[in-house]
């Protein structure tokens, strides 16, 4: 996924950066808070914290899959109503993340895509209202800005999964369906081969075992938030990361940055997500496969690592709780829950 102007983001408010730190520093060994599931007749926040959404079909589409699951939409009012045409204005997409969280009739909150912005949005967020009024917010992509920045000041555990624009397809219903209303400890193992070529094939860099707390999402997100304080903390956790439509160069160049500020060396584990059209372009002259650039910088760690799950921008997409222990086994290619994420 492309991002521009990261730069941007580092100039955003001298004055609120350094409060924010010291702020954060406060926040260390911070408790989880497990949100409530979901149950039939819950009504659910529709928001848009990253590009907006202006088709009445889009709407209708999102209205469709919510209703399919027996739950009932409720639109934030900047989603349908708001100013400008691609991106709604800061103060509109807060004021939507904000009224999500507080509406005591809204029990989930779910991002209607990504695309980008959500990560302008982080220093205007009021986290302590989030960290009060604790539930399940789910979405991906551009949305990492907002999982990375909650799990980390307040401790909520968020869900990385579909935006309501996805496919929906049955492997992406099922998990959405039994993490998010019944809380099971789903074991994540892409589907069994199906044709000649297999399209769910994973490749283990690197053997092992190992069971930590579960971080990551999208590398360019991940990579940008680099140098604030929503930076992600990786130290003895396994890291899962997932993009689409970058050159590898580009992935080199971003995993480069993460191994150069030490958010490689202590972890874990490693997941990488299956890559769509992450293939060096025609007039480019870089000479490494995305799977090479993961063996050119990955080379020598010794925790487990893998690729090819079906996570982040693929048309079957698992649900992942955010912040909480999984078993890692990178010769099966797969993920175990193994902590409750759910209120009982």
């Amino acid at each position: 996924m492309e991002r521009r102007n990261y730069l941007k983001l580092l100039a955003l408010g001298g004055i609120s950066i350094s409060l924010n730190f010291s702020s954060l520093a406060a926040q260390q060994n911070l408790k989880k808070i497990r949100p409530k599931r979901l149950i039939a007749g819950d009504k659910v926040g529709i928001i848009a914290p990253s590009s907006a959404v202006s088709s009445p079909d889009d709407i209708s589409k999102a209205k469709e899959i919510i209703e399919y699951l027996d739950l009932i939409p409720v639109f934030a009012k900047n989603v349908i109503n708001g100013t400008g045409y691609k991106t709604r204005t800061v103060n509109e997409r807060v004021d939507d993340l904000h009224w999500a969280f507080k509406s005591k009739d809204v029990k989930a909150v779910f991002c209607i895509r990504g695309g980008y912005g959500s990560a302008t949005l982080l220093d205007s967020i009021d986290f302590d209202l989030i960290k009060n009024n604790p539930k399940i917010f789910c979405g991906y992509s551009d949305i990492t800005a907002l999982h990375l920045a909650i799990n980390k000041i307040t401790g909520l555990i968020t869900f990385h999964g579909p935006v309501m624009l996805s496919q929906f397809d049955n492997l992406t219903l099922d998990s959405f369906r039994n993490i998010l209303f019944e809380g099971e400890k789903l074991l994540y193992k892409n589907p069994e081969k199906t044709q000649i070529r297999n399209p769910y094939k994973t490749f283990t860099l690197s053997e092992g075992e190992a069971t930590g707390e579960l971080i990551g999402g999208n590398l360019s997100l991940i990579s940008s938030l680099m140098g604030t304080p929503y930076e992600i903390e990786t130290k003895d956790k396994i890291l899962f990361i997932e993009d689409v439509g970058e050159e590898p160069y580009k992935l080199h160049r971003m995993l480069t940055q993460l191994k150069s500020g030490k958010k490689i060396d202590n972890l874990k584990g490693l997941v990488i997500g299956k890559c769509n059209d992450c293939k060096t372009k025609s007039n480019n002259t870089w000479d490494m496969s995305e799977i090479e650039v993961y063996q050119d910088i990955l080379a020598g760690y010794k925790f487990p690592i893998f690729y090819g799950l079906l996570i982040g921008h693929t048309s079957s997409q698992f649900t992942l709780p955010l912040g909480i222990d999984y078993t890692i086994k990178s010769e099966d290619g797969s993920l175990l829950i193994s902590e409750e994420y759910l209120e009982v």
